[in-house]
């Protein structure tokens, strides 16, 4: 993966993550079963905390949505409040493909 890849940051964290709970699990005198969990607990984590700014920002969007399609706007107040939001998304989420 290239640098450049405006993902490549996210990628890191989350192999960081893995990396560091798998040699946790290494030296961890629990059961296979209870270190296998904790990669995976490292993983979710890591992949929830990579991709919260993302999830805020739908919910966000998904609110000014159901506030245009109640009809309560006129087009002009609708299109205002959908260019404000769009002005306000983070800038990790224009354009920027996520996987």
């Amino acid at each position: 993966m290239s640098k450049s890849d405006p993902n490549a940051q996210r990628y890191i964290a989350i192999a960081r993550a893995c990396l560091k709970a798998i040699n946790d699990a290494a030296s961890d005198q629990a059961s296979r079963e209870q270190k296998i969990q904790a990669v995976y607990q490292a993983i979710d984590t890591a992949f929830q905390a990579e991709f919260a700014e993302y999830r805020q920002s739908v919910a966000v969007m998904a609110s000014v949505l159901e506030r245009i399609a109640s009809g309560q706007l006129d087009a002009g107040a609708a299109a205002e409040l959908a260019r404000k939001t769009l002005d306000q998304q983070p800038e990790s989420t224009r354009n920027a493909i996520i996987h």
